[in-house]
């Protein structure tokens, strides 16, 4: 689930107008139009599955959609439907602190893989200096791909490392192990060992090299 900021600035729909809440009435505002929903939910039904089919995808939906005008009907039953969506989950999210909790782990992780993998693409201090997309979309999953191989490498020493910690009769609980992360980087030489050797002569200048043309 995602984390919202300033929530508290977003606006609650009721499930209809006679909806009267004692302690939290002004966080609402309008009600659902959920004969809106129920006309068009043939139609968003297909473009749910046109999009699981792998028909059209959910970033052309989405770019679609914010080219049509406000008027469109399917346009306004999304966004009906979103209010829904919207205002049960911050329902549950200011009701539930284990669910907070959740979502800023979860949340502080995505944020971590990012400066991970940010840390691995310094070439051109990081900037994607190319505009055609392919290409951008390339560089992006390259990176990934760098950062997704030292991940696993990672992982599979802190795995030996808590192995030998058992055997060697430490107990390892399970807190202890979703503490750890596998985002580190003080182990890997960046740039890499340029070694010289000083005592190797270079082979002599030929100083009668021509280039003929």
């Amino acid at each position: 689930m995602p984390r919202i900021r300033n929530w508290q600035d977003l606006t609650f729909f009721r499930p209809g107008k006679e909806a009267i809440y004692e302690h939290i009435e002004e966080l609402f505002k309008d009600a659902i139009d959920w004969e809106r929903i129920v006309t068009h939910w043939q139609d968003l039904l297909r473009v749910v599955l046109s999009i699981q089919a792998g028909k059209v995808s959910s970033v052309m939906l989405l770019r679609r959609l914010g080219n049509y005008s406000r008027k469109n009907r399917l346009y306004q039953a999304f966004q009906e439907l979103g209010r829904v969506v919207r205002t049960v989950f911050l329902l549950q999210y200011i009701s539930d602190i284990q669910l907070r909790q959740e979502i800023t782990a979860a949340t502080n992780k995505v944020e971590a893989y990012h400066g991970f993998s940010k840390w691995f693409f310094f070439g051109g201090e990081g900037v994607v200096a190319n505009n055609d997309p392919v290409e951008q979309e390339k560089i992006i999953k390259y990176n990934d791909l760098i950062a997704n191989a030292v991940i696993f490498h990672n992982a599979v020493d802190l795995t030996e490392v808590l192995r030998r910690l058992k055997r060697e009769g430490y107990v390892v609980m399970r807190n202890d192990v979703a503490a750890l992360s596998p985002y580190r980087t003080s182990h890997i030489k960046r740039f890499g060992d340029y070694l010289l050797d000083l005592e190797h002569l270079p082979p002599a200048l030929d100083e009668g090299m021509v280039l003929e043309l």
